[in-house]
């Protein structure tokens, strides 16, 4: 029998793998069968733990090399087997680029950056100098050799991330999350540079939460468990929300809101969707009232919050912060938006009291921050880290919520009082006990909201509280900021997020270059397309697909009853 032709084996393959890391009593690979073809793109979701992140390094042996555990099972890339091989001998094969860009990026300048690898693979200096260029070049970075990829944005550090291993030239490339931590605007480049390299046959695999991000693959993955649970071209996986939501997945808002109104055929995209529903619906469209209104309005209780004329710079550098002046009333749930740089986090840490301000005044309750006592302060505003170990550091998860109160020398049982209190709150009371670094993301995330609710404050600033969260953990971090603004507590959230917006704000603040751009409600926000270019920010496809047919829906729960709404006046559609 002959042999397979070389352009038609698999680009890898796992068969049977099975894996348990060590001292862990489940297993994170249940007999994966998987082949990756050559020049295919195959999406992986599934909730934080299904294995996603295991799965794909087996491709290049850092499972089992560098993870201690148990291993069965055998992987072949390029069709030969990796069983005892080096990692590095697998590295110029499958290139992989992690969810935390941020710490692949090390040298100086981005041409030492792209040469690192090379230079560890023993590549002639006259190659090295050869790749370099091509390397940034393919990712829109021509001519970058010589910045300082601290200097660079966002998806500008994660493209150079990207250049260096192109610099390899592997035929597989893993993206494990790429864009978590990018703007819009970042988001959509990383995007884009991925389907680029798509054209050029190499074979791509991408993680990603965001079951829309993965529209474009030939193939998607659905993990639970550590085992595949499915498998199918985009167009079959994504209507099939009961189980994407029980693999902890969040559903394409198009594919929601057809479930949710027993419509068939799903729609692949948003001009299928708004053809669709324009030929069911017709006239009752044309009669609809196409005022964008806002039906969660703004608070219009006392402010608790007021900046004016706020200035704030880094050394000699331009003003993060320039001429800021904001208001929050009590009970107010604002989403501050922007692109990465644009003042977003400089702005709260000026309020949080983490920064002092050039020039400006910030009062809480009418009162000039500076004149407020440190409990007087925390007790008005509260800030939330986006990674929450930079402010977890006690032993047991009971201690981190006692310390603020019993560092403003509260008495002893007063503390007990609010640890019991918001613990509960937080659904953390059974893990009192427990060292707060072996808490999962979602729960050391909650654990730093309790640490700054046992203070009380009337103001809770929390910065990307969903970043790095799967769908369910992002779910539960979502409700209990919601319980809480509805126990009156006033919200500002900073995010990237254009569904958490829809789903709870009911203000967005745009910045922009360290100024306000925009101040309104949502859906005047999400109708400007002119001040939606500048932000680089794209609504949720729900709400432009209300707009595109007249509808006033911000999230698929105002879109379904809109459509339950016209489809009952016309029982014939």
């Amino acid at each position: 029998m002959s042999a397979t032709p070389a352009s038609f084996a698999p680009a890898a393959a796992l068969e049977r793998v099975t894996f348990s890391y060590r001292d862990s009593a489940s297993r994170a690979l249940c007999e994966i069968d998987f082949v990756l073809r050559p020049g295919e793109m195959v999406g992986i979701m599934g909730a934080s733990g299904a294995g996603k992140s295991t799965l794909v390094k087996c491709l290049n042996r850092l499972v089992p090399a560098f993870e201690d555990g148990d291993f069965s099972g055998r992987v072949t890339v390029a069709g030969a087997s990796s069983d005892d091989r080096p990692v590095s001998d697998l590295a110029a094969t499958v290139g992989m680029v992690f969810q935390d860009f941020e710490a692949q990026l090390f040298s100086t300048n981005a041409g030492l950056e792209v040469a690192f690898g090379l230079q560890q693979a023993g590549l002639p200096r006259e190659e090295i100098i050869a790749r370099i260029g091509p390397a940034l070049e393919a990712v829109g970075l021509g001519g970058f050799e010589s910045r300082d990829p601290t200097t660079l944005s966002g998806g500008e550090k994660q493209r150079l991330a990207i250049a260096a291993v192109l610099a390899m030239r592997p035929r597989i490339i893993v993206f494990d999350e790429p864009t978590t931590d990018l703007d819009p605007e970042g988001r959509a480049e990383v995007l884009e540079l991925i389907q680029s390299l798509r054209g050029q046959g190499l074979s791509l695999i991408l993680i990603d939460h965001d079951a829309e991000a993965l529209r474009a693959c030939d193939r998607v993955l659905l993990m639970r468990d550590g085992a595949i649970i499915a498998e199918a071209c985009p167009e079959q996986i994504m209507p099939r929300v009961a189980d994407l939501e029980s693999a902890g997945v969040r559903p394409p808002d198009l594919n929601r809101a057809w479930a949710t109104l027993g419509l068939e055929p799903h729609p692949r995209d948003l001009a299928t969707a708004e053809r669709y529903l324009r030929e069911r619906l017709g006239e009752r469209l044309a009669a609809t009232d196409n005022a964008a209104r806002d039906a969660r309005p703004i608070a219009p209780d006392r402010n608790l919050l007021t900046v004016s004329a706020l200035r704030f710079a880094y050394s000699t550098a331009a003003p993060a912060i320039e001429d800021v002046n904001l208001t929050i009333a009590a009970g107010e749930f604002v989403a501050i938006v922007g692109r990465n740089g644009s003042g977003k986090t400089t702005l709260a840490k000026l309020i949080a009291g983490l920064l002092t301000p050039a020039a400006g005044v910030i009062r809480l309750d009418g009162r000039d921050r500076h004149e407020l006592s440190a409990l007087e302060a925390a007790q008005a505003v509260g800030y939330v880290f986006q990674n929450p170990d930079h402010q977890i550091f006690a032993a047991t998860v009971e201690d981190e919520v006692a310390f603020g109160p019993q560092n403003f020398k509260l008495a002893p049982d007063e503390v007990s009082r609010r640890v019991a209190e918001v613990l509960a709150a937080v659904d953390l009371t059974a893990l009192r006990s427990r060292d707060p670094f072996l808490l999962s993301k979602g729960e050391r995330q909650r654990l730093a909201v309790a640490g700054i609710l046992a203070l009380r404050p009337r103001l809770l600033i929390l910065d990307e509280p969903t970043t790095g969260l799967d769908y369910r953990e992002q779910r539960r971090m979502m409700t209990l900021i919601e319980e809480l603004n509805r126990s009156g507590i006033a919200i500002v959230i900073i995010t990237h997020t254009p569904w958490l917006i829809a789903d709870y704000a009911r203000r967005v603040v745009l910045m922009r270059r360290g100024r306000i751009r925009f101040d309104g409600s949502v859906s005047e926000f999400f109708a400007d397309e002119d001040l939606l270019k500048l932000a680089s920010f794209r609504p949720p496809e729900i709400n432009l697909l209300a707009r595109r047919l007249g509808l006033d829906a911000l999230n698929v729960q105002q879109f379904v009853t809109a459509i339950r709404a016209l489809r009952s006046r016309d029982p014939a559609a």
